[in-house]
């Protein structure tokens, strides 16, 4: 299996510091839906991975959330991709759940995906726009990438993982995974 791991907010749609919190604020960043496609078109299931402590901090509910996915989804039909999957914390890292291994940095969401699609993660490249999207896969061995949309389109993070490529925004991440998947061995 050909699996990528996506970040959302600032990944794939436009992030706010107030938070996305309705299916109206969620909008796609320039071209994410159709470097989506392209690597639906190139044989890769895509799984996201989502913190989303909105929920906990009561800025939105589930239902709201269930929109800005099902607003994602339905766009993503319209230019030819989709994703399969979009594992979320709902956690306010400020409320001090105990247990809680899901919000990334910390590895659970990963995990998560691991158990459910039984993949050797060191395979699994995972995109992110914050440092903390990459130390979540980075934990399990996956390949980290930064794409510069979101929060690190002013500023590259410092103490990226070893070995983290950096791209200007999804579709230049697309392009050079297709091309570099093509290259003879």
């Amino acid at each position: 299996m050909k699996l990528i791991i996506l970040d959302r907010d600032g990944t794939i749609n436009l992030d706010r510091d107030d938070f996305v919190k309705s299916a109206d604020e969620w909008v796609p960043l320039p071209n994410a839906l159709e470097a989506i496609a392209k690597l639906n078109q190139a044989g890769y299931t895509i799984a996201v991975a989502t913190n989303q402590s909105g929920i906990g901090r009561g800025l939105y509910d589930m239902a709201a959330l269930n929109a800005m996915h099902d607003k994602m989804h339905r766009l993503l039909r319209e230019a030819g991709g989709r994703v399969d999957a979009i594992f979320f914390c709902p956690h306010n890292p400020e409320s001090g759940v105990e247990a809680c291994n899901c919000r990334k940095p910390l590895p659970g969401l990963f995990e998560q995906i691991r158990d459910r699609y039984g993949v050797d993660m060191t395979t699994v490249p995972t995109v992110g726009d914050t440092l903390r999207d990459l130390q979540a896969g980075a934990a399990l061995g996956c390949p980290t990438h930064l794409v510069c949309t979101g929060k690190s389109q002013l500023k590259v993070p410092a103490n990226l993982p070893e070995g983290t490529h950096i791209h200007a925004d999804l579709m230049v991440f697309a392009n050079w995974l297709i091309a570099s998947s093509q290259k003879p061995i």
